[in-house]
């Protein structure tokens, strides 16, 4: 006798609670409560007429039987993301490139300069996928992306675009209102904000190595604010209540258009081979549509440099 199969909603539940082995873990990755996913176990189980789990008060495991499943599910999952990718960029067409970039890099680099590339390639429909996360060229519907980092990435070729320098920057407002900001020591009256970070293990530059490098040493940033992201930084800065650190090569345009100002000149650098890469799959070197892009790009980066 057939057995009717699990359908892929099922599938991933099971899936995402026998990666897990905590349903309440599972049910928040797939947006159930852990009732509900507790639940679709035990259908499934009734379904295949098998135990998946052994459940405990504290903890469950997966049986031999669910182990197999597991394996299995997880594959077959896989396998329908990236079928269901490589289905969606057939369906774009050859005119057609996605790109994943992070919104700092795409308001405050891409956007900008956004005309002269469709200006240079009127044929050729750009879309985004604003993430800062690492995609899977396969199972994600991207095909070429904009990373920060070491440049290695696993089946794709990185193009180095340009390393970056973190500098202090506030607001035209609180120059005005004082504090006075004529020296690095005139920071310790003002609300200083930094990114938190750890790329690759590297510690993002940090108010106290901006101070080691102007000279000042044994800087205290317990009054300090940390963000997890720049974006959160600038708009404190903006706000006009703080002086942030933050990548000269994102704001730039900001300086120059007055809405921010750079304060003293000293910058830190990010370890020497973290840098912002333009990334695409090994095997799509010769597509045509990331040739323009990768030319595009790295053609701007220069005349960036030359101004």
């Amino acid at each position: 006798m057939n057995r009717l199969l699990p359908g892929t909603r099922a599938l991933r539940t099971f899936e995402a609670a026998a990666r897990h082995l905590n349903f309440t873990r599972a049910a928040d990755e797939v947006g159930l409560t852990p009732a509900a996913v507790s639940y679709q176990i035990k259908e499934i189980e009734d379904q295949l007429d098998v135990v998946l789990f052994t459940r405990s008060s504290r903890s469950i495991q997966l049986t031999p039987a669910g182990a197999i499943l597991f394996e299995a599910a997880a594959d077959a999952l896989q396998t329908l993301q990236r079928a269901a990718a490589k289905a969606r960029r057939v369906s774009r067409g050859s005119e057609h490139l996605r790109l994943s970039v992070g919104a700092r890099f795409a308001t405050n680099w891409l956007l900008p300069r956004l005309p002269q590339f469709r200006a240079a390639h009127p044929g050729l429909e750009l879309t985004f996928d604003i993430s800062d996360e690492v995609r899977d060229f396969d199972a994600d519907d991207v095909d070429v992306a904009i990373r920060f980092g070491a440049g290695k990435y696993q089946g794709a070729i990185a193009h180095r675009l340009f390393h970056t320098e973190v500098v202090p920057v506030c607001s035209p407002a609180l120059l005005r209102a004082g504090p006075p900001l004529r020296t690095p020591r005139d920071l310790f009256a003002h609300t200083l904000c930094y990114v938190d970070c750890k790329p690759g293990g590297v510690v993002w530059p940090n108010w106290p190595m901006w101070m080691a490098a102007a000279g000042i040493d044994g800087f205290d940033d317990s009054r300090s604010v940390a963000f997890t992201e720049s974006s959160h930084v600038v708009q404190a800065v903006i706000d006009g209540g703080a002086v942030g650190l933050v990548e000269w090569e994102l704001v730039d345009r900001d300086v120059q258009a007055g809405r921010l100002v750079r304060l003293f000149d000293v910058g830190v650098r990010v370890a020497p081979e973290y840098a912002y890469y333009l990334v695409h799959p090994a095997g799509a070197a010769a597509d045509s549509r990331v040739q323009a892009f990768r030319d595009w790009m790295l053609s701007a980066m220069a005349k960036s440099a030359l101004q």
